[in-house]
């Protein structure tokens, strides 16, 4: 159902911050640019401001609609297949390259956009990181910047340029369903961490955009972590010198990283749809930020805008947007727009403007230089030495909250693991993981990773190690599958977590998390004396107060991805006894001491960067 606009808000505030900032970023070929933009048809011009997603299109459908871009979206993939190989991937993007390049006219080569968010994860066989709330903790910049190179490596072998990441929002309310997706709620930490990822992607100096870098995106401009309560694509209601210093902050630093792509944002801001806002995509980003690449839009985000559908929206491209993502209505969309421009509801020169900036970034990329999908330097997905990195930032993410001298374990203990998200890797990687919502996956779809506790099988032994799902609480009971002897084991590890959601479907209403049987299952253990480590998957800080006084230690592990090795290596002493990997990570959020109430400094368990070390 349309939103309402409540332009309420829109009188309580002027516009009036400074956006200004310097562009000091390589220009591109401008005069190559425009002979091409001279010579092409008003048909090519309005083709090149549309995405359609895979699953909708097919390369012949060029020869009709000579359209800018294509996507995957989380559950699209090539001919419907989510386990397919990067060399069919590779070949669906050489065909759409063969087509697009071969139908007349202009020959503008596609440009193919993937959500690689945390590692190509849609791609089967991929390296998966953490989501960025891990990466986060880390607060390393160096590693930030070499999981973008990585990241880069994986989608150019899978013959793609694009990706939309980084997420560079500054979540403020956890409840908010895409909290993982935020480095952190400090603005300065998301700024340094977002700049190094994309130098990662795009590179710096010589190595611009050259045959080992993608194009990557920041996103979503603006203000999609401040929403009201938290609400996914609610709207942000805030005077704009706070608009600019909290949300905008991190903008600024990947202008500076040269981002060639912004995402305009499904939010509003104080009543007015950001697809539609004037102000900040044009006044604001284009012209004070000097932005000079493209705006492109959400997944039918220009649909939010007043008096827009999925099938029309000049509203969006008068205001900014360069690029329609109209993933289903993609031929809709192009006839309307024709229309429009044909009527002059549509300028000239916004389609020209438009049309310019999506040239120029395919031009800086080298698409206009036989760079081409079957020319890629990459062929693997998943590699050791990319794995290495992941197991790297899994170790770094890891945040000590508690240690009443357990950590780190002894390799000679006999275990007791609990909890079936010991051994479940799609809770571990959680949402945008193959699919969307990454809720139908099982260990099966992540080949050569191992579940956490298969990690500590490899440390311990399979022999001095048992895993039971639950803890039976029947006195009477006396399977010894469900209700284990207590007096056989050194320690237990009780692994437990959010359930994987994405977006919308990761809304809360409040940040409580305890449930009354895993408290009872920490209770009877306490009761056994045996010592108990908490480890805990989560996607946002959560209140968890029971089950970190009922431990004797707690971690929080984020959704680390596929390598869980990075936990066991800090988790577990050498065979010495010798710390083998300490904790590093901090909190990049303040921890709440309540489920329902505001978390700020003055209430918080635990303060923004705190994260004890052995």
């Amino acid at each position: 159902m349309k939103k309402v606009l409540n332009l309420v808000f829109l009188s309580m505030f002027c516009f009036s911050a400074d956006w200004s900032r310097e562009n000091s970023c390589p220009a591109g070929n401008e005069p190559f640019v425009q002979s091409i933009l001279s010579s092409m048809t008003v048909e090519e011009k309005v083709g090149q401001v549309v995405m359609a997603d895979i699953s909708t299109i097919s390369p012949s459908d060029l020869n009709q609609f000579p359209i800018g871009g294509i996507l995957n979206g989380g559950n699209s993939s090539p001919n419907n297949n989510q386990k397919a190989s990067p060399d069919e991937w590779k070949k669906l993007a050489q065909d759409f390259y063969d087509a697009s390049v071969s139908v007349g006219g202009a020959n503008i080569p596609i440009l193919w956009g993937t959500d690689a968010v945390h590692g190509h994860s849609n791609v089967f066989g991929a390296t998966i990181f953490p989501h960025n709330i891990g990466l986060g903790a880390t607060n390393n910049p160096k590693l930030l910047e070499k999981i973008g190179e990585v990241v880069a490596k994986e989608v150019l072998a899978t013959g793609i340029y694009w990706t939309f990441a980084p997420t560079i929002a500054v979540p403020q309310d956890y409840k908010w369903g895409r909290t993982y997706e935020g480095f952190s709620q400090d603005p300065e930490i998301v700024g340094s961490l977002g700049k190094a990822f994309i130098e990662g992607l795009q590179g710096t100096g010589s190595n611009f955009l050259d045959n080992t870098k993608i194009l990557g995106t920041a996103k979503h401009f603006l203000g999609d972590g401040g929403t009201h309560m938290g609400v996914d694509q609610g709207d942000t209601r805030i005077d704009e010198e706070s608009f600019k210093n909290i949300h905008g902050k991190p903008y600024f630093d990947a202008l500076d990283a040269c981002i060639q792509t912004v995402m305009a944002s499904y939010n509003s801001w104080n009543g007015l749809e950001v697809h539609g806002h004037k102000y900040l995509l044009s006044d604001v980003l284009k012209g004070q930020m000097q932005f000079d690449g493209f705006v492109v839009g959400d997944w039918n985000g220009h649909d939010e805008v007043e008096n827009c559908t999925t099938e029309s929206c000049a509203a969006a491209l008068n205001a900014g947007v360069d690029m329609f993502m109209a993933p289903e209505t993609w031929k809709e969309i192009y006839q309307n727009t024709l229309a429009q421009v044909n009527s002059g509801e549509i300028s000239m020169q916004r389609l020209d403007d438009a049309v310019r900036r999506i040239l120029i970034v395919k031009e800086r990329l080298g698409l206009f230089s036989n760079i081409q999908p079957k020319n890629s330097a990459f062929n693997q997905v998943g590699t050791a030495d990319h794995k290495a990195v992941a197991r790297k930032a899994v170790r770094e993410s890891m945040v000590l909250l508690k240690n009443e001298n357990v950590l780190p374990l002894d390799s000679n203990l006999k275990v007791l693991v609990v909890g079936h998200a010991a051994d479940s890797l799609k809770i571990q990687t959680g949402g945008w993981t193959l699919n969307w919502q990454g809720t139908e996956n099982t260990n099966e779809d992540f080949p050569k990773s191992i579940s956490l506790y298969e990690a500590i099988k490899e440390i311990v032994g399979s022999n001095n190690v048992r895993h039971v799902q639950d803890i039976i609480f029947d006195t009477t009971t006396y399977d010894e599958e469900v209700k284990p002897n207590y007096a056989d084991y050194d320690v237990a590890l009780v692994v437990f977590g959010e359930e994987p959601y994405a977006e919308w479907q990761g809304d809360r209403g409040s940040l409580g998390f305890t449930q009354s049987k895993q408290i009872r299952q920490l209770e009877l253990l306490k009761k056994a004396d045996i010592p108990t480590v908490s480890i805990f998957f989560s996607g946002r800080p959560m209140w968890v107060s029971k089950e970190i006084e009922l431990s004797d230690a707690f971690v929080v592990a984020w959704l680390p991805g596929t390598e869980s090795r990075g936990m066991t290596d800090v988790i577990f002493a050498k065979e010495d006894g010798n710390i083998n990997f300490n904790f590093k990570g901090k909190l990049p959020y303040y921890w709440p001491n309540d489920p329902f109430d505001e978390i700020t400094k003055d209430n918080a368990k635990y303060q923004l960067g705190f994260g004890l070390v052995y």
